[in-house]
């Protein structure tokens, strides 16, 4: 039988129907394949940054920020080593940055300087190049003026490297009934014991650390329970209407309404004339508040 690209445009009027059948039908899923991108990292370069890191804090035994800063400047895919064993994302990497230290790194900047540290080994180490060669000028030039500031770039990469040490260090809390913490990993869960256990025994820590750089460690498990994250919104709004004597309707999940493509999750006091809807929803991600408010709008 002849495929739909091989007929002119007669015969693909006459056979449309089966045409159609047969483009379905040869379709298949290619979820096997992704696209590589220009900054993916093969393991061997991601391995080569992870000797690099281990090396200069003497196999995570002087795990300072002077020692992880000059591994940066020798491969700036230290960098991205760093943020596999913290199993962080870019943005909540900043945010911990500003949790712990009110520095604000917005998301987007630092999804680009991870993005940057991975194309170009040497992107660290030709930005501390340039500032010292700043400083120099600086001395030389206008003996008695104030140094020039340390760029805003390198800045941002000693707050993350701080946050980073602080919480490997820190390993994860005691545990508490009903919550995962995302520090409770096998490499991080007694701080930085853990990490140097990893490094010293008899295991492929940086295939681990690869694996985790690609897929995030609890992204199948903070995706299974990331209605659960939205239910703590919802019924805390809940809980303040029924104590404040509010009517209201719960939508359940995936409910239709009339009038509504996708059904808020709140309406006063009914569905049938709503005066007031509420749409709950929470989010860290802003490439996610900019689709949740898009809905919102709609609403």
């Amino acid at each position: 039988m002849k495929k739909p690209f091989e007929l002119n445009p007669k015969e693909l009027a006459e056979d449309l129907e089966e045409m159609v059948e047969t483009t379905i039908s040869d379709l298949t899923s290619e979820f096997l394949l992704m696209p590589e991108g220009p900054a993916f990292i093969k393991y061997q370069d991601f391995r080569a940054a992870y000797e690099i890191l281990k090396r200069h804090t003497l196999a995570f035994t002087d795990f300072t920020q002077d020692r992880t800063f000059g591994a940066l400047l020798e491969n700036s895919r230290a960098f991205c080593v760093l943020r596999a064993i913290l199993g962080m994302t870019p943005p909540e990497w900043a945010e911990l940055v500003r949790t712990e230290y009110s520095f604000d790194i917005p998301q987007n900047a630092a999804r680009t300087l991870d993005r940057k540290c991975r194309g170009d080994i040497e992107y660290v180490k030709r930005m501390e190049q340039r500032h010292q060669t700043g400083l120099a000028k600086n001395k030389k030039n206008q003996k008695g003026h104030r140094p020039s500031d340390r760029p805003l770039t390198l800045q941002r990469i000693d707050a993350l490297l701080r946050a980073a040490i602080y919480y490997i260090n820190q390993g994860a809390p005691k545990e508490v009934n009903g919550a995962v913490h995302r520090m409770a990993k096998f490499d991080t869960s007694q701080g930085i014991e853990s990490v140097q256990y990893a490094a010293k025994e008899n295991i492929p820590y940086a295939v681990l650390l690869y694996e985790r750089y690609l897929g995030r460690p609890f992204a199948a498990h903070r995706d299974a329970v990331s209605e659960l994250v939205g239910e703590v919104i919802e019924n805390a709004i809940e809980e303040r209407l029924r104590k404040n004597g509010v009517t209201y309707r719960k939508t359940g999940r995936a409910e239709r309404i009339p009038g509504f493509g996708q059904a808020p999750d709140f309406c006063i006091p009914d569905e049938v004339n709503p005066a007031v809807v509420i749409e709950a929803k929470i989010t860290s991600d802003d490439g996610t508040a900019r689709d949740k408010v898009a809905r919102i709008k709609v609403l």
